[in-house]
Protein backbone atom coordinates (compact mmCIF):
# COMPACT_ATOMS: atom_id res chain seq x y z
CA UNK A 1 0.00 0.00 0.00
CA UNK A 2 1.13 3.57 -0.48
CA UNK A 3 2.97 5.34 2.28
CA UNK A 4 1.27 7.39 4.93
CA UNK A 5 1.45 11.05 4.22
CA UNK A 6 3.78 12.82 6.68
CA UNK A 7 1.87 16.03 6.06
CA UNK A 8 -1.26 14.74 7.79
CA UNK A 9 -0.93 15.93 11.44
CA UNK A 10 -3.81 13.78 12.63
CA UNK A 11 -2.61 10.48 11.26
CA UNK A 12 1.16 10.61 10.83
CA UNK A 13 3.20 8.69 13.36
CA UNK A 14 5.18 11.73 14.52
CA UNK A 15 1.98 13.54 15.57
CA UNK A 16 1.51 11.09 18.44
CA UNK A 17 2.76 12.13 21.88
CA UNK A 18 5.96 10.53 23.06
CA UNK A 19 5.94 7.80 25.71
CA UNK A 20 6.13 9.18 29.25
CA UNK A 21 8.64 7.26 31.38
CA UNK A 22 8.49 6.93 35.15
CA UNK A 23 11.12 5.45 37.47
CA UNK A 24 10.93 3.32 40.58
CA UNK A 25 9.32 0.27 38.99
CA UNK A 26 9.92 -3.44 39.33
CA UNK A 27 9.58 -5.28 36.01
CA UNK A 28 9.90 -9.03 35.45
CA UNK A 29 9.79 -10.78 32.08
CA UNK A 30 7.45 -13.78 31.93
CA UNK A 31 7.74 -16.36 29.15
CA UNK A 32 4.40 -17.94 28.27
CA UNK A 33 1.37 -18.74 30.34
CA UNK A 34 3.44 -21.29 32.25
CA UNK A 35 5.14 -18.31 33.92
CA UNK A 36 2.34 -15.73 33.77
CA UNK A 37 -0.62 -17.59 35.22
CA UNK A 38 1.05 -18.83 38.45
CA UNK A 39 2.35 -15.31 39.17
CA UNK A 40 -1.04 -13.81 38.40
CA UNK A 41 -2.78 -16.43 40.56
CA UNK A 42 -0.66 -15.50 43.58
CA UNK A 43 -1.60 -11.83 43.18
CA UNK A 44 -5.32 -12.62 42.78
CA UNK A 45 -5.27 -14.94 45.81
CA UNK A 46 -3.85 -12.11 47.93
CA UNK A 47 -6.24 -9.45 46.54
CA UNK A 48 -8.16 -7.49 49.16
CA UNK A 49 -9.87 -4.79 47.13
CA UNK A 50 -10.16 -5.21 43.36
CA UNK A 51 -9.12 -7.23 40.32
CA UNK A 52 -9.44 -5.97 36.74
CA UNK A 53 -8.77 -8.25 33.78
CA UNK A 54 -8.95 -7.57 30.03
CA UNK A 55 -8.27 -10.22 27.40
CA UNK A 56 -8.92 -10.69 23.71
CA UNK A 57 -9.41 -14.45 24.26
CA UNK A 58 -10.72 -16.04 27.45
CA UNK A 59 -10.94 -19.68 26.45
CA UNK A 60 -12.91 -22.51 28.08
CA UNK A 61 -9.95 -24.88 28.41
CA UNK A 62 -8.29 -25.96 31.66
CA UNK A 63 -6.30 -22.72 31.90
CA UNK A 64 -9.39 -20.58 31.41
CA UNK A 65 -11.33 -22.62 33.96
CA UNK A 66 -8.55 -22.17 36.52
CA UNK A 67 -8.37 -18.39 35.99
CA UNK A 68 -12.18 -18.15 36.18
CA UNK A 69 -12.12 -20.11 39.47
CA UNK A 70 -9.50 -17.72 40.90
CA UNK A 71 -11.60 -14.69 39.95
CA UNK A 72 -14.78 -16.22 41.41
CA UNK A 73 -13.00 -17.08 44.66
CA UNK A 74 -11.78 -13.49 44.96
CA UNK A 75 -15.27 -12.11 44.31
CA UNK A 76 -16.82 -14.39 46.93
CA UNK A 77 -14.50 -13.08 49.63
CA UNK A 78 -15.58 -9.52 48.88
CA UNK A 79 -13.08 -8.40 46.24
CA UNK A 80 -14.52 -6.35 43.42
CA UNK A 81 -13.76 -8.31 40.22
CA UNK A 82 -14.28 -6.86 36.75
CA UNK A 83 -13.53 -8.77 33.52
CA UNK A 84 -13.77 -7.52 29.94
CA UNK A 85 -13.28 -9.72 26.88
CA UNK A 86 -13.49 -9.07 23.18
CA UNK A 87 -16.74 -10.02 21.48
CA UNK A 88 -14.96 -11.59 18.52
CA UNK A 89 -11.90 -13.15 20.13
CA UNK A 90 -13.96 -14.77 22.91
CA UNK A 91 -17.19 -15.34 20.99
CA UNK A 92 -16.98 -19.16 21.21
CA UNK A 93 -16.47 -19.12 24.97
CA UNK A 94 -18.96 -16.38 25.89
CA UNK A 95 -21.85 -18.72 26.85
CA UNK A 96 -19.46 -20.67 29.07
CA UNK A 97 -18.01 -17.50 30.60
CA UNK A 98 -21.43 -16.03 31.33
CA UNK A 99 -22.53 -19.28 32.97
CA UNK A 100 -19.35 -19.40 35.08
CA UNK A 101 -19.68 -15.85 36.35
CA UNK A 102 -23.45 -15.72 36.80
CA UNK A 103 -24.26 -15.04 40.45
CA UNK A 104 -20.58 -15.18 41.45
CA UNK A 105 -20.03 -11.46 41.90
CA UNK A 106 -17.72 -11.23 38.88
CA UNK A 107 -18.94 -8.53 36.49
CA UNK A 108 -18.31 -9.54 32.87
CA UNK A 109 -18.34 -6.93 30.10
CA UNK A 110 -18.07 -7.74 26.39
CA UNK A 111 -16.33 -5.31 24.06
CA UNK A 112 -18.26 -4.99 20.79
CA UNK A 113 -20.29 -8.20 21.10
CA UNK A 114 -21.20 -10.12 17.95
CA UNK A 115 -24.37 -11.84 19.13
CA UNK A 116 -26.48 -11.20 16.02
CA UNK A 117 -25.68 -11.46 12.32
CA UNK A 118 -26.39 -7.76 11.89
CA UNK A 119 -23.79 -6.91 14.54
CA UNK A 120 -21.24 -6.95 11.71
CA UNK A 121 -23.12 -4.07 10.09
CA UNK A 122 -22.55 -1.76 13.04
CA UNK A 123 -19.79 0.86 12.63
CA UNK A 124 -16.43 -0.03 14.16
CA UNK A 125 -16.98 -3.76 14.51
CA UNK A 126 -13.61 -4.54 12.92
CA UNK A 127 -11.87 -2.53 15.67
CA UNK A 128 -11.27 -5.05 18.45
CA UNK A 129 -10.02 -5.12 22.04
CA UNK A 130 -6.64 -6.83 21.70
CA UNK A 131 -5.16 -5.90 25.08
CA UNK A 132 -4.09 -8.50 27.67
CA UNK A 133 -4.01 -6.80 31.07
CA UNK A 134 -4.58 -7.76 34.69
CA UNK A 135 -4.33 -5.34 37.63
CA UNK A 136 -4.68 -6.41 41.27
CA UNK A 137 -5.30 -3.90 44.08
CA UNK A 138 -3.50 -1.18 42.16
CA UNK A 139 -0.25 -2.83 43.27
CA UNK A 140 0.42 -5.56 40.70
CA UNK A 141 -0.04 -5.37 36.93
CA UNK A 142 0.47 -7.95 34.20
CA UNK A 143 0.73 -6.72 30.60
CA UNK A 144 1.70 -8.58 27.43
CA UNK A 145 0.53 -10.70 24.54
CA UNK A 146 -0.72 -13.75 26.46
CA UNK A 147 -4.44 -14.52 26.24
CA UNK A 148 -6.31 -16.56 28.85
CA UNK A 149 -5.71 -19.88 27.11
CA UNK A 150 -3.26 -22.74 27.59
CA UNK A 151 0.16 -22.44 25.97
CA UNK A 152 -0.41 -25.72 24.14
CA UNK A 153 -3.92 -25.00 22.88
CA UNK A 154 -4.53 -23.33 19.52
CA UNK A 155 -8.06 -22.23 18.61
CA UNK A 156 -7.63 -23.26 14.97
CA UNK A 157 -5.42 -26.33 15.31
CA UNK A 158 -6.26 -27.83 18.70
CA UNK A 159 -3.64 -29.32 21.03
CA UNK A 160 0.02 -28.73 20.19
CA UNK A 161 3.10 -30.56 21.41
CA UNK A 162 5.21 -27.45 22.04
CA UNK A 163 4.01 -24.29 23.83
CA UNK A 164 3.54 -21.17 21.74
CA UNK A 165 6.20 -18.50 22.11
CA UNK A 166 4.74 -15.56 23.99
CA UNK A 167 5.68 -13.04 26.68
CA UNK A 168 4.27 -10.74 29.34
CA UNK A 169 5.68 -8.55 32.10
CA UNK A 170 4.83 -8.37 35.79
CA UNK A 171 4.88 -4.81 37.14
CA UNK A 172 5.01 -3.11 40.51
CA UNK A 173 5.52 0.57 41.13
CA UNK A 174 4.07 3.90 39.98
CA UNK A 175 3.49 2.71 36.39
CA UNK A 176 0.74 0.39 37.65
CA UNK A 177 -1.50 3.43 38.12
CA UNK A 178 -1.64 4.09 34.37
CA UNK A 179 -2.28 0.42 33.61
CA UNK A 180 -5.10 0.33 36.16
CA UNK A 181 -6.80 3.38 34.71
CA UNK A 182 -6.55 1.95 31.20
CA UNK A 183 -8.19 -1.38 32.06
CA UNK A 184 -10.88 0.40 34.09
CA UNK A 185 -11.64 2.68 31.17
CA UNK A 186 -11.99 -0.13 28.62
CA UNK A 187 -14.17 -2.17 31.04
CA UNK A 188 -16.44 0.82 31.65
CA UNK A 189 -16.74 1.53 27.94
CA UNK A 190 -17.69 -2.08 27.23
CA UNK A 191 -20.13 -2.14 30.16
CA UNK A 192 -21.80 1.09 29.04
CA UNK A 193 -22.07 -0.34 25.56
CA UNK A 194 -24.25 -3.03 27.09
CA UNK A 195 -26.28 -0.92 29.51
CA UNK A 196 -25.92 2.55 28.05
CA UNK A 197 -29.67 3.22 28.18
CA UNK A 198 -29.85 2.41 31.87
CA UNK A 199 -26.88 4.66 32.62
CA UNK A 200 -28.51 7.58 30.80
CA UNK A 201 -31.78 6.98 32.63
CA UNK A 202 -29.97 6.93 35.98
CA UNK A 203 -28.16 10.11 35.00
CA UNK A 204 -31.43 11.90 34.20
CA UNK A 205 -33.08 10.73 37.43
CA UNK A 206 -30.08 11.61 39.57
CA UNK A 207 -30.41 14.51 41.97
CA UNK A 208 -26.92 15.62 40.98
CA UNK A 209 -26.71 14.96 37.23
CA UNK A 210 -23.64 17.14 36.68
CA UNK A 211 -21.62 15.39 39.37
CA UNK A 212 -22.73 11.99 38.13
CA UNK A 213 -21.78 12.91 34.58
CA UNK A 214 -18.30 13.98 35.72
CA UNK A 215 -17.83 10.67 37.53
CA UNK A 216 -18.98 8.81 34.43
CA UNK A 217 -16.53 10.67 32.19
CA UNK A 218 -13.67 10.03 34.63
CA UNK A 219 -14.44 6.32 34.53
CA UNK A 220 -14.21 6.32 30.73
CA UNK A 221 -11.03 8.39 30.52
CA UNK A 222 -7.76 6.72 29.58
CA UNK A 223 -4.59 7.82 31.38
CA UNK A 224 -3.05 11.00 30.03
CA UNK A 225 0.69 11.22 29.49
CA UNK A 226 2.50 13.05 32.27
CA UNK A 227 -0.33 12.75 34.81
CA UNK A 228 -0.93 10.33 37.61
CA UNK A 229 -3.80 8.15 36.46
CA UNK A 230 -5.40 7.84 39.88
CA UNK A 231 -4.70 8.40 43.54
CA UNK A 232 -3.67 5.67 45.90
CA UNK A 233 -6.53 4.68 48.15
CA UNK A 234 -6.35 3.70 51.82
CA UNK A 235 -6.38 0.00 50.93
CA UNK A 236 -3.16 0.55 48.98
CA UNK A 237 -1.13 2.24 51.68
CA UNK A 238 2.49 1.18 51.54
CA UNK A 239 4.32 -0.28 54.51
CA UNK A 240 7.25 1.85 55.62
CA UNK A 241 9.19 -1.35 56.21
CA UNK A 242 8.72 -2.50 52.63
CA UNK A 243 12.03 -2.32 50.76
CA UNK A 244 12.14 0.17 47.88
CA UNK A 245 11.49 -1.08 44.38
CA UNK A 246 14.30 -1.25 41.82
CA UNK A 247 14.73 2.06 39.98
CA UNK A 248 13.55 0.68 36.65
CA UNK A 249 12.34 3.33 34.22
CA UNK A 250 9.32 2.25 32.16
CA UNK A 251 6.38 3.61 30.18
CA UNK A 252 2.90 2.30 29.40
CA UNK A 253 1.75 3.05 25.86
CA UNK A 254 -1.71 2.54 24.41
CA UNK A 255 -3.21 2.51 20.94
CA UNK A 256 -6.84 3.50 20.65
CA UNK A 257 -9.05 5.21 18.11
CA UNK A 258 -9.21 8.52 19.95
CA UNK A 259 -6.09 10.50 20.93
CA UNK A 260 -3.57 7.64 20.94
CA UNK A 261 -3.90 6.41 17.41
CA UNK A 262 -0.16 6.10 16.69
CA UNK A 263 1.52 6.06 20.10
CA UNK A 264 2.86 2.51 19.85
CA UNK A 265 4.03 2.95 16.26
CA UNK A 266 5.81 6.18 17.18
CA UNK A 267 7.56 4.51 20.13
CA UNK A 268 8.89 1.78 17.84
CA UNK A 269 10.03 4.15 15.10
CA UNK A 270 11.73 6.54 17.51
CA UNK A 271 13.64 3.67 19.12
CA UNK A 272 14.69 2.15 15.78
CA UNK A 273 15.83 5.54 14.47
CA UNK A 274 18.04 6.00 17.53
CA UNK A 275 19.52 2.46 17.38
CA UNK A 276 23.30 2.28 17.26
CA UNK A 277 24.07 -1.44 17.52
CA UNK A 278 21.07 -3.72 17.01
CA UNK A 279 17.32 -4.08 16.64
CA UNK A 280 15.79 -7.47 17.48
CA UNK A 281 12.04 -7.69 16.83
CA UNK A 282 9.66 -10.63 17.31
CA UNK A 283 6.13 -10.53 15.95
CA UNK A 284 3.80 -13.11 14.37
CA UNK A 285 2.02 -10.61 12.10
CA UNK A 286 4.32 -8.28 10.20
CA UNK A 287 3.10 -5.85 7.57
CA UNK A 288 4.27 -2.38 8.64
CA UNK A 289 3.69 0.86 6.81
CA UNK A 290 6.25 2.84 4.86
CA UNK A 291 7.64 4.86 7.81
CA UNK A 292 8.28 1.73 9.88
CA UNK A 293 9.96 -0.13 7.01
CA UNK A 294 12.09 2.90 6.20
CA UNK A 295 13.27 3.08 9.81
CA UNK A 296 14.37 -0.58 9.61
CA UNK A 297 16.09 -0.08 6.25
CA UNK A 298 17.88 3.08 7.39
CA UNK A 299 19.07 1.41 10.58
CA UNK A 300 20.52 -1.51 8.62
CA UNK A 301 22.12 0.86 6.12
CA UNK A 302 24.01 2.71 8.87
CA UNK A 303 25.45 -0.52 10.25
CA UNK A 304 22.87 -1.52 12.86
CA UNK A 305 22.19 -5.27 13.05
CA UNK A 306 18.47 -5.59 12.33
CA UNK A 307 16.89 -9.01 12.93
CA UNK A 308 13.26 -10.03 12.62
CA UNK A 309 11.82 -13.23 14.08
CA UNK A 310 8.52 -14.02 12.37
CA UNK A 311 6.24 -17.04 12.32
CA UNK A 312 7.32 -20.08 10.33
CA UNK A 313 4.42 -22.22 11.49
CA UNK A 314 1.48 -20.30 10.06
CA UNK A 315 -1.84 -20.01 11.85
CA UNK A 316 -3.36 -17.74 9.18
CA UNK A 317 -2.04 -18.08 5.64
CA UNK A 318 -2.89 -14.50 4.63
CA UNK A 319 -0.76 -13.20 7.53
CA UNK A 320 2.18 -15.26 6.31
CA UNK A 321 1.69 -13.99 2.77
CA UNK A 322 1.69 -10.41 4.02
CA UNK A 323 5.04 -10.77 5.77
CA UNK A 324 6.61 -12.75 2.93
CA UNK A 325 5.60 -10.04 0.47
CA UNK A 326 8.12 -7.76 2.20
CA UNK A 327 10.98 -10.26 2.49
CA UNK A 328 12.81 -9.30 -0.70
CA UNK A 329 12.71 -5.59 0.10
CA UNK A 330 14.07 -6.06 3.62
CA UNK A 331 16.65 -8.71 2.77
CA UNK A 332 17.91 -6.48 0.00
CA UNK A 333 18.71 -3.83 2.59
CA UNK A 334 20.60 -6.17 4.91
CA UNK A 335 17.81 -7.03 7.35
CA UNK A 336 18.08 -10.59 8.74
CA UNK A 337 14.85 -12.58 8.85
CA UNK A 338 14.20 -15.75 10.83
CA UNK A 339 11.09 -17.92 10.84
CA UNK A 340 10.20 -19.63 14.11
CA UNK A 341 9.21 -23.23 13.40
CA UNK A 342 9.15 -25.26 16.68
CA UNK A 343 5.67 -23.98 17.63
CA UNK A 344 3.20 -21.19 16.96
CA UNK A 345 4.61 -17.72 17.48
CA UNK A 346 2.51 -15.14 19.35
CA UNK A 347 5.12 -12.89 21.00
CA UNK A 348 5.20 -9.15 20.33
CA UNK A 349 8.52 -7.90 21.70
CA UNK A 350 11.48 -5.80 20.60
CA UNK A 351 14.95 -4.92 21.94
CA UNK A 352 16.98 -1.95 20.73
CA UNK A 353 20.63 -1.90 21.81
CA UNK A 354 20.76 -2.56 25.57
CA UNK A 355 18.70 0.44 26.54
CA UNK A 356 15.16 -0.04 25.17
CA UNK A 357 12.80 -3.00 25.19
CA UNK A 358 9.07 -3.47 24.79
CA UNK A 359 6.59 -6.25 25.53
CA UNK A 360 2.92 -6.01 24.72
CA UNK A 361 -0.08 -6.96 22.62
CA UNK A 362 0.66 -4.97 19.47
CA UNK A 363 1.66 -6.74 16.29
CA UNK A 364 3.42 -4.81 13.53
CA UNK A 365 0.53 -4.82 11.07
CA UNK A 366 -2.38 -2.55 10.15
CA UNK A 367 -4.84 -4.19 12.56
CA UNK A 368 -2.66 -3.50 15.59
CA UNK A 369 -1.13 -0.22 14.45
CA UNK A 370 -4.31 1.38 13.07
CA UNK A 371 -7.43 -0.40 14.37
CA UNK A 372 -7.27 -2.47 17.55
CA UNK A 373 -6.99 -1.37 21.16
CA UNK A 374 -3.45 -2.35 22.16
CA UNK A 375 -1.17 -1.99 25.19
CA UNK A 376 2.62 -2.22 25.48
CA UNK A 377 5.13 -1.65 28.26
CA UNK A 378 8.44 -0.04 27.29
CA UNK A 379 11.41 -0.59 29.60
CA UNK A 380 14.62 1.44 29.66
CA UNK A 381 16.85 -0.90 31.64
CA UNK A 382 19.98 -2.77 30.55
CA UNK A 383 19.34 -5.87 32.66
CA UNK A 384 15.80 -6.27 31.33
CA UNK A 385 17.00 -5.67 27.75
CA UNK A 386 19.69 -8.34 28.15
CA UNK A 387 17.13 -10.79 29.51
CA UNK A 388 14.83 -10.23 26.54
CA UNK A 389 17.80 -10.41 24.15
CA UNK A 390 18.68 -13.81 25.57
CA UNK A 391 15.13 -14.98 24.79
CA UNK A 392 15.52 -13.72 21.22
CA UNK A 393 18.80 -15.63 20.81
CA UNK A 394 17.22 -18.76 22.28
CA UNK A 395 14.36 -18.59 19.78
CA UNK A 396 16.57 -17.66 16.81
CA UNK A 397 18.79 -20.70 17.37
CA UNK A 398 15.87 -23.05 16.69
CA UNK A 399 14.51 -21.02 13.77
CA UNK A 400 15.35 -21.09 10.07
CA UNK A 401 16.99 -18.09 8.46
CA UNK A 402 15.51 -16.78 5.22
CA UNK A 403 17.94 -15.94 2.44
CA UNK A 404 17.55 -14.46 -1.01
CA UNK A 405 18.47 -17.62 -2.89
CA UNK A 406 15.85 -19.74 -1.15
CA UNK A 407 13.25 -16.98 -1.25
CA UNK A 408 10.27 -18.00 -3.34
CA UNK A 409 7.85 -15.72 -5.05
CA UNK A 410 10.39 -13.75 -7.05
CA UNK A 411 9.61 -12.19 -10.39
CA UNK A 412 6.01 -11.85 -11.46
CA UNK A 413 4.80 -14.13 -8.67
CA UNK A 414 6.28 -11.75 -6.13
CA UNK A 415 4.61 -8.78 -7.81
CA UNK A 416 1.23 -10.55 -7.81
CA UNK A 417 1.61 -11.54 -4.16
CA UNK A 418 2.50 -8.00 -3.06
CA UNK A 419 -0.38 -6.55 -5.05
CA UNK A 420 -2.86 -9.05 -3.60
CA UNK A 421 -1.78 -8.43 -0.01
CA UNK A 422 -1.82 -4.66 -0.48
CA UNK A 423 -5.32 -4.80 -1.98
CA UNK A 424 -6.68 -6.98 0.85
CA UNK A 425 -5.16 -4.69 3.47
CA UNK A 426 -6.52 -1.61 1.70
CA UNK A 427 -10.07 -2.99 1.53
CA UNK A 428 -9.99 -4.16 5.15
CA UNK A 429 -8.82 -0.79 6.44
CA UNK A 430 -11.40 1.10 4.44
CA UNK A 431 -14.22 -1.16 5.62
CA UNK A 432 -12.97 -0.67 9.19
CA UNK A 433 -13.11 3.09 8.75
CA UNK A 434 -9.37 3.83 8.84
CA UNK A 435 -8.49 7.04 7.05
CA UNK A 436 -5.31 8.29 5.46
CA UNK A 437 -2.71 6.24 3.60
CA UNK A 438 -0.77 3.36 5.13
Amino acid sequence: MSSLSDSDPLLSWHAAPKAEFVGGNEVHLLRGGDALFPAQALAIAAATHEVWLASYIFHFDATGAEVAAQLIAAARRGVRVRVVVDGFGSRASLPWLQAQFEGSGVALAVFRPIDRWYSWLQPGQLRRLHQKICVVDGEHAFVGGINVIGDRVDLNHGETEQPRLDFAVALRGPLVASVAQAVRAVWNRAWLGRDFGEELLALVRSGEPAARLRRLLRALRLPRPGRRAWRRGPHEATDAATPPLPPVCAAFVLRDNLRRRRNIERAYIDAIRSAQQRVDLITPYFYPGHAFRKALRDASRRGVQVRLLLQGKLDYRIAGMAAQALYAELLGHGVCIYEYTPAYLHAKVCVVDESWATVGSSNIDPLSLLLNLEANVIVQNAEFARHLSAEFERAAQVSRQVDMQALGGAGWRGVVRRALVAWVAYVYLRVAGATGRY
